[in-house]
């Protein structure tokens, strides 16, 4: 009796190893976009097992380019090729989303002088209606990463490279990775990826999935004046996890200072003191402590308290956030005390700081969003149509007017002269709050359809 209930314990244990493992690995959720690449030639790439595919569903406008030969052996798989857009001052990709689900999204540039001009353009990047960063890259052979964690309202994102004539946009591949939604909580806004550090690295390298599971990246950082503490035995399966779950490999290593009587510092400049910043820190105790061993410390902010104390659970993740902003200063400067009680100094394993990024401006009203999507799919219309219909306004579509009182709506509509054949369709009727339509100098065929006549707001046809 007893080896058999010994057998089902093991089988059982083996059993929820094997599930641990499965999510671990679990891509259930991620959107990762080769940008470049013909449409159908998917893969997995061989050091994080990612599974990429192709933009070509994803945008209809741009060229596809590959990196030249020389520049190809020394990066992954996803910067190898890029779409460019020498074409149009605003191009957009559409993904869809779950709406309401935040998301960390990514994107990734690597010029590597594929147009062989070796001139690194300058470009404004947007999510939606609402800028997000311009991108500026400091030399042809450095990759450049931008993230937002952004929940999106609608069951699509738009993704849009706008061109200020400063060189021709280009992107090498977008990432949308499913977070929880109790976690990176702001007020208000957007949270733009600042840093994101493994302050304890013993190994100088970067991490990302599998080891995190929404597969953040997580650089190496550290100072003269630090030291590392670590664990020898911490892992995903006995490290307890909060909603964070910042990975074990970075949670088993911590930062503490040289001289243990010392305080813990580190600080960060702000170029604009109306930025505002979250800041997420991660502690997990690395060392079982002696009964006669304590470890509790403060937290002080350019000089004054701030939270505290602090006291790191053997094998558990804590993450300690700002829950209100932090704005108004040149530098913040953080100070990790140990209390009078304790006998060892603070530790840190990881931190994160973000600038909050208003993404409020309003898209144009869905039912029109998808009237005029219908209406240009049905025409084939050809003009670049990309992205909102209506915002921003320097970018509204050609050939339409729009209210700019709330979200925006579509009140006039011209496609005179656009080689239009076929019936007016009915999507037209969609468009509620449509006041102008001019449909003159086409090959259309067919009596005027009644929808047009009980167009309430319709005054000029």
């Amino acid at each position: 009796m007893t080896k058999m209930l010994l057998h089902f314990l093991l089988v059982l244990l083996w059993v929820l190893t094997i599930l641990v493992l499965i999510h671990a690995q679990d891509q259930s959720g991620f959107i990762s976009i080769d940008c470049g690449i013909p449409e159908g030639d998917g893969y997995i790439e061989l050091k994080t097992r990612l599974n990429y595919i192709s933009d070509e569903k994803f945008i209809s406008s741009g060229g596809n380019a590959i990196l030249l030969p020389s520049e190809l052996s020394n990066i992954q798989r996803p910067l190898r090729h890029v779409r460019s857009f020498p074409k149009g001052v605003r191009n957009c990709y559409r993904i869809d989303v779950k709406s309401g689900t935040k998301y960390l999204i990514r994107a990734n540039f690597y010029y590597g002088n594929y147009d062989g001009l070796n001139k690194v353009p300058i470009f404004d990047l947007y999510i939606g209606v609402n800028p997000w960063h311009t991108m500026v890259f400091p030399n042809a052979s450095l990759m450049t990463v931008v993230e937002i964690i952004h929940t999106p309202s609608l069951d699509f994102i738009h993704l849009c490279l706008v061109n200020k004539y400063q060189g021709t946009p280009f992107i090498s591949s977008i990432e949308l990775r499913p977070l929880e939604n109790s976690t990176y909580d702001t007020e208000s806004g957007s949270l733009a990826l600042n840093l994101r550090y493994d302050l304890g690295s013993t190994s100088g390298l970067r991490y990302r999935f599998s080891d995190d599971v929404y597969d953040r990246i997580w650089y190496p950082f550290g100072l003269e004046q630090w030291t590392q503490v670590n664990s020898t035995s911490l892992s995903n399966y006995n490290l307890y996890q909060n909603d964070y779950k910042p990975p074990a490999i970075v949670m088993s290593t911590a930062a503490t200072p040289l001289d243990s009587n010392a305080a813990f510092e580190f600080y960060w400049d702000s170029y604009n003191v109306n930025f505002q910043y979250k800041l997420y820190m991660h502690f997990n105790e690395v060392q079982k402590l002696k009964p006669n061993e304590t470890r509790s410390f403060n937290i002080n902010l350019n000089g004054e308290f701030w939270h505290g104390p602090i006291v790191p659970t053997y094998e558990k993740t804590n993450t300690t956030y700002t829950v209100l902003t932090l704005n108004g200063n040149k530098r913040y400067d953080f100070s990790l005390s140990k209390t009078e009680t304790s006998t060892l100094p603070p530790i840190i394993n990881a931190i994160e700081i973000y600038i909050v990024k208003d993404l409020s401006q309003p898209e144009t009203e869905q039912v029109d969003v998808d009237a005029i999507t219908n209406i240009k799919k049905t025409y084939g219309v050809d003009r670049n149509w990309e992205g909102d219909p209506c915002a921003p306004i320097a970018y509204i579509w050609e050939g339409l007017n729009c209210s700019t009182d709330g979200p925006p709506r579509i009140t006039h509509l011209d496609l005179s002269s656009s080689g239009l054949t076929g019936h007016i369709p009915s999507y037209i009727s969609n468009l509620t709050m449509l006041q102008y339509l001019d449909l003159s100098n086409n090959n259309l065929s067919g009596a005027i359809p009644d929808f047009l006549t009980q167009m309430e707001s319709l005054k000029d046809l």
